[in-house]
């Protein structure tokens, strides 16, 4: 059975001008030890699907699922204060930036041994020598030292390393990153992801990783879910994401990236016309298909479901379903 399992999730924030739909009828699952990423440009729901999960959403959002289950726990008919006794302990966040998430009044070490005493009933010493543990773990130095120090007394790599820790330090069994790396410098992100590469294996967990960057999925994805316009648009393993794409979408995404020794010096990059649709009020048909070169005109009137075209690899498209997408190339999407 799948340690977090998601059905037809949907998040509602009503407007001024209307409801606003950020999350609509996305669907997927994590299994033991597996790492998730959910890929998509700014503003496809990522962010949003992740803080539904953890019921973290602005107190305008409702959030609704056929089924939101956590190692067998249904987290829809959770109270709050019942939501609190696993986020921290059994599931834990990497939020984006963490100079915002550390609190800048506290030491790192009141902070990181705040979630272990709520959780492990344990003596302070006990709750200090794990903090301590966890920094060395996650390569910092001096461990002790950093536990008396404050969030603006360290680097942005440092402290992205503190939030780590921070997140490991109950034991989770998923853990959901949201874009913990992207400010960060391409060395010292290219740190972080093999140090969480590092730390799932040796800790046993399951991740999902939200992100827009596809070089990041590439080097640590085993299953990846492509979202745009709120939905799951595609999903499947990463090697049939990447060599197989079949989602005009997620084509597009790829067709941006250079490539090296086949990618010019100079030369225009690939890129995805138009912008995203107005996510404000009912919606029909295929969110895409305005930017999309292979557009029916059934993309309009049709609710696209999400289908198998293989084992594990579902796509919310029609052209899949007559095998038409077969015969097409990245660089026709581009």
């Amino acid at each position: 059975m799948p340690l977090l399992q998601i059905e037809n999730l949907n998040v509602r924030i009503p407007l001024g001008t209307g409801v606003l739909h950020p999350v609509r009828d996305v669907s997927f699952s994590v299994g033991q030890g597996e790492t998730l990423c959910i890929v998509g440009e700014s503003g496809c729901g990522k962010s949003l699907t992740s803080l539904a999960i953890t019921n973290l959403l602005p107190k305008a959002a409702q959030r609704s699922a056929k089924q939101l289950t956590f190692d067998g726990v249904d987290l829809m008919a959770l109270r709050q204060a019942a939501m609190s006794d696993i986020l921290g302990n059994d599931m834990a966040v990497i939020f984006q930036e963490p100079m915002t998430s550390l609190n800048p009044v506290y030491t790192i070490g009141n902070q990181m041994e705040e979630a272990f005493l709520r959780h492990r009933k344990v003596p302070r010493a006990r709750a200090t020598e794990r903090a301590v543990y966890l920094l060395e773990k996650v390569g910092i130095t001096a461990a002790g030292q950093r536990l008396r120090q404050y969030p603006h007394q360290l680097s942005g790599g440092l402290r992205q390393r503190v939030m780590i820790a921070m997140a490991l330090m109950c034991g989770p069994k998923l853990i959901i990153a949201d874009e913990p790396t992207t400010a960060l410098d391409v060395t010292i992100q290219a740190e972080i992801l093999h140090l969480l590469a590092g730390l799932k294996r040796e800790f046993g967990m399951s991740m999902i990783f939200v992100t827009h960057d596809l070089g990041v999925v590439a080097r640590i994805a085993d299953r990846v879910a492509v979202m745009y316009a709120g939905q799951v648009v595609e999903t499947g393993d990463a090697e049939d994401i990447f060599v197989r794409p079949s989602h005009p979408y997620t084509r597009g995404l790829l067709g941006c990236i250079p490539i090296p020794g086949r990618t010019k010096p100079g030369a225009h990059l690939g890129s995805i016309p138009g912008i995203v649709p107005n996510l404000i009020g009912a919606m029909r048909g295929c969110s895409f298909r305005d930017r999309c070169g292979h557009a029916m005109a059934e993309c309009e009137v049709t609710d696209v479901a999400l289908a198998a075209v293989g084992p594990e690899h579902q796509v919310r498209c029609l052209l899949p379903r007559d095998g038409s997408m077969e015969t097409l190339a990245v660089e026709e999407i581009a």
